[in-house]
């Protein structure tokens, strides 16, 4: 559904040439919920621009919903959904009109029950005659969602989709779009700085940094290749402690090592995998251990790994 090869974009500047996308190469395949994460100024809103005929690259190629971005960029825009993260509503007019005229804009021919049955799935059915300005934060943003359904695109962008929504708001949105791909096939690639959305959504992830594709994965796979699994034993005492160091120094699978006291974390590739070896390590060492914890990496640990930065700080 999506893809991009060497997809680049300089910006001249008074201070001379900025590489905001330096040779971005990512696919999307149908169906797919693709995330895609960078701290600001990494080059992601610019990628999703390009993406979205928005912005001309200045280097690359990319087929996006089937056509050509640099030979077609119409039939791109015919084929596709945009909800920016701003949303595009004039708040005084009724929800019916934005939608009725949306809908003739992009020559949908049922536009009357197409819009009829895009208020029922994303519960804005009664809402028709009120304006856009008066609906709640989750309301409007399935408002936005609506627009960017009403000509059965099989590929919508999302920018931010639940930015500035409340836990219950962003949960009913997030269900929303799992509709759209086990209903309709929707491809969806949205941008998001909420690793719990990112996880619970998402199929696959992109992390963009400084303006070029640093790791990509499912969420598991990330947390696992990138981040590993944490480890953490509980020893006696300290001879204890001195002993499952020595017997774990060199343990193929522990990544790493660090001591507090009686406490030993060890970062490993695979915990469900390692943890029978380093019981045993532990036992025939008599190192007295009391108790062990298997703790799984977040997101996060993935985003300060490849980044070196927090994308809750980054946001």
């Amino acid at each position: 559904m999506i893809d991009a090869c060497g997809l680049a974009r300089t910006f001249t500047t008074g201070h001379g040439t900025v590489e905001a996308v330096r040779g971005v190469d990512l696919s999307v395949a149908p169906g797919e919920i693709v995330g895609f994460l960078g701290p600001n100024g990494a080059g992601k809103s610019t990628t999703l621009r390009m993406l979205t005929t928005l912005l001309a690259p200045t280097a690359g190629r990319a087929r996006v919903a089937g056509h050509d971005l640099r030979a077609d960029p119409a039939g791109v825009r015919r084929d596709i959904g945009y909800v920016a993260q701003g949303g595009g509503t004039d708040p005084s007019v009724p929800v019916g009109e934005e939608l009725d005229l949306q809908a003739r804009l992009h020559g949908v021919p049922d536009r009357a029950r197409r819009v009829a049955e895009l208020c029922g799935r994303l519960e804005l059915a009664g809402l028709e005659s009120r304006p856009s300005g008066s609906l709640s934060g989750g309301q409007r943003r399935r408002l936005d969602l609506a627009l960017g359904l009403l000509h059965r695109p099989p590929l919508v962008f999302l920018d931010e989709p639940t930015s500035g929504l409340d836990p219950q708001s962003r949960g009913n949105l997030w269900d929303h779009v799992r509709a759209m791909r086990a209903e309709d096939g929707t491809t969806v690639f949205l941008t998001t700085h909420y690793l719990e959305e990112a996880d619970a959504l998402c199929d696959r992830l992109l992390i963009i940094d400084r303006g070029a594709i640093v790791a990509e994965g499912t969420p598991a796979d990330l947390k696992r290749r990138v981040a590993g699994d944490v480890v953490t034993l509980e020893l006696a005492d300290a001879a204890g402690t001195a002993r499952a160091r020595a017997a774990l120094a060199g343990h193929a699978g522990v990544r790493e090592a660090a001591v507090a006291g009686r406490t030993v974390r060890l970062r490993v590739g695979d915990g469900e995998r390692e943890l029978a070896g380093l019981v045993r390590a532990l036992d025939a060492a008599g190192a007295g251990l009391v108790s062990l914890n298997l703790s799984r990496p977040t997101l996060d640990d993935v985003f300060l790994t490849v980044t070196g930065r927090s994308l809750r700080d980054a946001a």
